[in-house]
């Protein structure tokens, strides 16, 4: 690599924050103790060392007692953080260096000596004290002094640095920046909008420690926490706990539900493992409803690719049944009184349909939003319902009833002859 420096390539840098390079230094090892009492035995040998171009000679004899091995190039790394209990130096699975200095990351590509400027960060919130790659050498974690955490995708900064080259070199021609800004100019203002995904207060105090397990990002900070942050992008969109308070469903975009169990939370090894992972819905599963009359019951609703409701036994674990609905399903809910579920519903029909179980018969279709059905919400009294649409409205719907006046119904029927008028039953 030419002379240059991991750091910034503007020319109004100082000269003091550059990388340059050394004269080869030399490191003394240990006499290397005999490896075999045949004198006979001990022949010296010649190899090169894989990273560096000096030769490095071994004998077994003790008359070579000092091993020299020259580096191959040694460069300044100003306002490096002399603190033993940070990490600021990665080496990627895409051959690309990362290394901390003050405020600011650069990367080294080690495969053709270009070498750039990720991230400088504010002075409230620096300086770098850990980086770490993911194991897909694009990603790369960046752990701050005020505790955040930040993600970055590599290649946004590649593109960045490849936009101001563009800009700076005066020989290009007009039709060659047309045809670069054409290939790369979508990629790159998404790149921009890829690069910051902050992961704030999971932490009390700096974060000088990071390792990466598949998509799971391990934190440790001087605040004494390991935090396991799954940074894959997956966002739970369903949340519900049991009457009991017992058990815990949720569902996410990754097309999962799990259950947790409150009593393991209590236990520190397996506070973070769920009791059922079911992976039967095809589509995100946002729609949750455990059953008011047997409590280990659960309905979930899957999106518009899958577009099911399942019935599940979280004790056993069993998919008791599931049912094509034909639409996105968005909410589901629960009669108090009666053994019936309610359904909302996306696209085509933005409708509510209300069915009865366990046999999953349609006992009435309500209509009247003109884009999908997003939220749904009962009264406390589990008569009425609310519905807030994408057509933005908000609808009521008396359609559980009153049990007291469906039984006063009962013995008045031919008293009053519009009893029942706006209500299903």
């Amino acid at each position: 690599m030419d002379a240059g420096s991991f750091a910034s390539t503007e020319k109004n840098r100082p000269r003091s924050h550059q990388l340059l390079p050394r004269s080869g230094s030399t490191v003394y090892m240990p006499p290397l103790r005999n490896l075999s009492s045949n004198p006979s035995s001990y022949r010296p040998s010649v190899r090169i060392h894989p990273l560096a171009n000096a030769f490095i000679i071994r004998a077994a004899s003790s008359n070579l007692d000092v091993l020299k091995i020259s580096a191959e190039r040694t460069l300044d790394a100003p306002d490096i953080v002399d603190d033993y209990y940070l990490n600021l130096l990665d080496w990627g699975s895409k051959n690309v260096l990362s290394i901390a200095l003050g405020n600011t990351v650069y990367l080294w590509n080690a495969s053709d000596g270009s070498n750039f400027e990720l991230v400088t960060v504010n002075e409230e919130l620096g300086p770098v004290t850990s980086v770490s790659w993911a194991p897909d050498g694009k990603n790369i974690a960046v752990g701050l002094n005020n505790s955040e955490v930040q993600l970055w995708d590599s290649s946004s900064a590649c593109l960045r640095q490849s936009m101001r080259v563009c800009k700076e070199s005066k020989l290009r021609l007009i039709w060659d920046l047309k045809v670069f800004l054409k290939e790369n100019v979508i990629k790159f203002l998404s790149s921009c909008l890829m690069h910051l995904r902050r992961l704030k207060e999971i932490h009390r105090s700096r974060v000088g420690a990071l390792a990466w397990n598949n998509s799971i990002l391990t934190t440790g900070s001087m605040d004494g926490q390991i935090v396991n942050n799954d940074v894959t992008g997956k966002k739970v969109c369903g949340l519900k706990w049991s009457a009991s308070g017992k058990q815990l469903a949720s569902g996410g975009n990754d097309n999962l539900l799990h259950i947790w169990e409150l009593a393991m939370a209590s236990r520190a090894v397996n506070q973070n493992q769920w009791i059922h992972r079911f992976d039967a819905h095809n589509a995100a599963v946002k729609s949750l409803a455990w059953c008011p009359f047997q409590s280990n019951l659960l309905a979930s609703g899957g999106g518009g690719a899958d577009r099911c409701i399942k019935f599940w036994n979280t004790l056993s674990g069993d998919c008791l049944n599931s049912v094509d609905t034909g639409s996105q399903v968005s909410a589901l809910l629960w009669n108090k009184n009666e053994r019936e579920l309610l359904s909302s519903h996306g696209y085509d029909e933005n409708q509510l349909t209300l069915w009865k179980y366990p046999s999953m018969v349609k006992f009435a279709e309500l209509r009247g939003h003109t884009s999908r059905v997003l939220h749904m919400s009962q009264s406390p009294d589990g008569c009425t319902v609310a519905t807030a649409s994408g057509d933005e409205t908000l609808k009521f719907w008396n359609v559980f009833g009153n049990p007291h006046m469906d039984k006063l119904a009962t013995k008045t029927k031919h008293s009053e002859p519009f009893a029942n008028y706006a209500r299903i039953r």
